[in-house]
């Protein structure tokens, strides 16, 4: 018998993965390849911030530098491409706005994130709007998959947000850009916890030597 071919799907599903990405590292891909495996995406759209308000409390390196790390990073990867959307726009970025532009012209959005931003959700711009623009793919690691409740502070203030998160399992890294940081700082090795095109970047240009 005859198969039928494959009904190629109408709408594309895209997962946006925000942050400051100083640098970018492996719990970024990993992160990635989970949300597109759990979620079924078609591709993971990174987004580098430009002027990252919430880190206003200690030095993040220029948005351009931050940039070519995140394309050293995920420019081999088939499936992953990165937006600028944020460092073009002037003064602080705000979610919101991102999702108002990114899902204009349509298709299935997940808006990436962990349980410490979904706890800090509220202290967002317009939260509500978030979650009518996107759907949340949530990063849970062992022991939290079946076992996590939605903080009451966000279920306030986001009534029905229940039903709009999809959960991504990811497996335990205990690894930050700010360990990353002193790293290079030190001279300690960052193999295998920093893509080797994004280490070459980080020596050419003599980031976090100091």
């Amino acid at each position: 018998m005859t198969e039928e071919p494959a009904t190629p799907r109408m709408t594309r599903r895209v997962g946006i993965l925000g942050g400051t990405f100083d640098p970018p590292h492996l719990a970024h891909l990993v992160l990635a390849t989970n949300a597109r495996h759990d979620l079924d995406l078609d591709e993971v759209l990174f987004v580098p911030a430009g002027n990252p308000y919430r880190k206003a409390d200690r030095a993040v390196s220029p948005p351009e530098e931050r940039l070519r790390m995140v394309h050293a990073a995920v420019d081999d990867l088939s499936w992953a491409s990165v937006s600028t959307i944020e460092i073009e726009r002037d003064g602080p970025t705000f979610t919101t706005d991102t999702l108002e532009q990114l899902t204009a012209d349509g298709g299935d959005w997940w808006f990436i994130l962990g349980t410490d931003a979904l706890a800090d959700l509220p202290h967002w711009r317009d939260p509500q709007r978030i979650v009518e623009l996107v759907r949340l793919g949530l990063a849970l690691r062992p022991g939290e998959f079946d076992g996590l409740e939605v903080p009451a502070a966000t279920r306030d203030a986001v009534p029905g947000i229940e039903s709009r998160i999809d959960r991504i399992e990811m497996p335990l890294l205990e690894l930050s850009s700010t360990d990353l940081r002193a790293r290079v700082r030190d001279g300690r090795p960052t193999d295998y916890l920093v893509p080797a095109p994004v280490r070459a970047v980080i020596d050419e240009l003599g980031l976090y030597t100091s």
